[in-house]
C-alpha cells in the first residue's frame, strides 16, 4: 500500500473518545471503482499507477485500509432547519489525515461505508446517484475557484440500498482540509465540557489559524476569521447561482470550505427566491437567504466561544454579539464589488447600485436566464434568445456601456475583468440528471464529457451549446438529500 505515497498523520484520532468513535468501514460485497480524480490524486501526491482498479476499489471501498491510517466517525451537532440536534458521522469514516509533499493536511474520508455508533435509524449506505452529484458539483466549485471539499474516488458496493425503492449503493471519497464544523463546536458546548471546548479550539489553532494563537484574544480573533471566509464563501455561491440547500450548522466549516452536496442545485431563472430541496417546504435556505442563513449560523458558532471570548460572559455576549452585526456590512460591501466585477465596473460611480438592481429587476420579471445574461453581456452566451431583444434591456445595457466607458476605461478591460467572473459552463441541473441516468445505467462516457467541460468553466469551448442551455420544460426541478 506504501506505493501509493500514502503519508497519514492523524492528530484528530489522537482527541478523546468524546469527539469520535473509533469504528472501521463495513466491508462491501463486490467493490468496482467508476471515478478516480488523477488531477486531485497528483496534487495529494499519490501514485496509483502500480496498483490494480481492483486493489483501488478495495481501498476506495473501505475493505482495504491503507497503512497508516485510525479509521473514525466524528461526533458533532447541528440545526438542521433550525432545530438542535445531536448528530455525527452517520454514514462516514474518515480514515486519517494524509500530508502531501508542500505539508499540506487533508482529511481523506469514505462517505456510504456503513453504520456507525451516530447512524441512528439509518443504515450508513448511500446511493450511486447522489455519490456521483456530490463528484460532479463539488469538482464544478472548485474550478469556478469556490472553496470546497473534493472527490477523490467512487466505487460502487454490489449492494443495493432501499430508500424510495432499491438502488445501486455507492462510496464517496471526499477530501478536506478538515471536516470540523459549527455543528462540532455545538457538540462540544451542549456537553458544557469547558476542557473539552479548550481541546477543540486549541486544535481548530492549530489545524487552520496558527497565526492567531498568541493574539490577544484568539477566541474573537477565530469568530473574526470565521465570519470572514463564510462571506466570501456566500458571496461567491451568489455569483455563479448555487444554491446549497440545507445549511444547517452542521454543514458550515471552520475552514471556509463548501461541504456537504446534498439537494443543491444551480439556479437557471434568476428568482431570488429559488428552492430545489423537497424538504426546504418554507423556503428557509432559498438562494436570497443564503447570507442571513450564514448569519444565523456563525452566530451559533459565536454561542460556542463565549466562554474563551470573555471570562464575564454578560460581556462576551456583547463583544461577540458585535461582531455578527458586523456581517451584513461586511457582506455588502462585498456583493457590491462582486457584482461589479460580473458587470466589469471599474472604481465607483453614484449609480452603480440602481444599475445592478435595475439588471437584476428585469432578469427576475423577464424569467431570464442568470448565468446566461451575463454570458450575453460578454457577448458570449447563446446567440439566438429573443429575451436579450426587449427594449428595457437594450436600454439598460445603453446605460451599462455608458458606466463601462467612464474613467477613460474600454470595453475589452470591462470583458477581461467579467470573463474572470462569469462562468460560460455551470453544472445545468437538467444535464446532471441526465448524466447520472445514463450513469445509473451503466454508460460513463456521458458524466466523464461532462466533468471535462466543467474543468474549464471560463472558457469558450467547441461543440458545447447544449451545456449553456437552459431546459426547455418549466416542470419545477427538484433534489433530494439521498440519506
Amino acid at each position: 500500500m506504501n506505493k501509493i505515497n500514502w503519508n497519514f498523520n492523524n492528530t484528530y484520532s489522537c482527541l478523546s473518545d468524546s469527539f469520535k468513535e473509533k469504528i472501521n468501514p463495513i466491508p462491501v460485497i463486490n467493490p468496482e471503482l467508476i471515478l478516480l480524480n488523477n488531477t486531485l490524486a497528483d496534487d495529494l501526491n499519490l501514485d496509483f499507477s502500480k496498483v490494480t482498479n481492483k486493489e483501488l476499489s478495495e481501498i476506495f471501498s473501505g475493505n482495504l485500509l491503507p497503512n497508516g491510517s485510525n479509521s473514525i466517525a466524528q461526533a458533532y451537532a447541528g440545526h438542521q432547519f433550525g432545530h438542535f440536534t445531536m448528530l455525527g458521522d452517520g454514514r462516514a469514516v474518515l480514515l486519517g489525515e494524509h500530508v502531501s509533499k508542500k505539508n499540506k493536511k487533508y482529511d481523506i474520508q469514505l462517505k456510504g461505508s456503513g453504520k456507525t455508533a451516530f447512524s441512528r435509524n439509518g443504515d450508513g449506505r448511500a446511493a450511486l446517484g447522489p455519490m456521483l452529484r456530490e463528484y460532479i458539483i463539488s469538482e464544478a466549485m472548485n474550478y469556478l475557484n469556490i472553496p470546497t471539499t473534493r472527490s477523490l474516488a467512487v466505487v460502487k458496493t454490489g449492494e443495493n440500498v432501499l430508500r424510495e425503492k432499491n438502488l445501486q449503493g455507492a462510496i464517496l471519497t471526499r477530501v478536506a482540509s478538515s471536516h470540523i464544523r459549527v455543528g462540532t463546536f455545538q457538540y462540544v458546548s451542549a456537553r458544557q465540557n469547558f476542557e473539552e471546548l479548550n481541546i477543540l479550539f486549541n486544535y481548530t489553532l492549530e489545524r487552520h489559524y496558527p497565526e492567531i494563537k498568541n493574539t490577544e484574544n484568539p477566541a474573537l480573533k477565530l469568530l473574526e476569521r470565521l465570519i470572514g471566509k463564510q462571506c466570501d464563501l456566500i458571496i461567491n455561491w451568489m455569483r455563479v447561482g448555487f444554491i446549497h440547500g440545507v445549511m444547517n450548522t452542521d454543514n458550515m466549516t471552520v475552514s471556509g470550505e463548501t461541504i456537504d452536496y446534498g439537494p443543491c442545485a444551480f439556479m437557471d431563472i434568476y428568482d431570488p427566491k429559488t428552492v430545489f430541496s423537497s424538504i426546504d417546504k418554507m423556503g428557509r435556505y432559498a438562494y436570497c437567504n443564503q447570507p442571513a442563513i450564514a448569519k444565523w449560523n456563525l452566530a451559533r458558532f459565536a454561542e460556542c466561544l463565549i466562554p474563551l471570548i470573555d471570562k464575564d460572559s454578560n460581556k462576551a455576549i456583547e463583544i461577540a454579539t458585535r461582531k455578527i452585526d458586523s456581517f451584513e456590512k461586511q457582506y455588502e460591501e462585498k456583493w457590491m464589488i462582486m457584482m461589479k466585477n460580473k458587470l466589469g465596473l471599474f472604481n465607483s460611480e453614484e449609480g452603480d447600485r440602481s444599475l445592478i438592481l435595475d439588471l437584476l429587476t428585469w432578469m427576475h420579471q423577464k424569467k431570464a436566464d442568470y448565468t446566461n445574461t451575463f454570458c450575453n453581456l460578454m457577448d458570449l452566451g447563446p446567440k439566438t434568445k429573443v429575451i436579450y431583444n426587449d427594449v428595457n434591456f437594450v436600454n439598460w445595457k445603453k446605460r451599462w456601456k455608458e458606466r463601462v466607458l467612464k474613467n477613460d476605461n474600454t470595453i475589452k478591460k470591462s470583458i477581461d475583468l467579467m470573463r474572470k467572473n462569469n462562468p460560460l459552463f455551470i453544472p445545468r441541473n437538467h444535464i446532471v440528471e441526465e448524466v447520472l441516468a445514463s450513469a445509473e445505467q451503466g454508460s460513463l462516457e456521458p458524466l466523464k464529457n461532462f466533468l471535462d467541460i466543467l474543468k474549464d468553466p471560463y472558457t469558450e469551448q467547441q461543440n458545447t451549446s447544449k451545456f449553456q442551455s437552459p431546459p426547455n420544460s418549466n416542470k419545477k426541478y427538484e433534489t433530494f438529500c439521498g440519506t
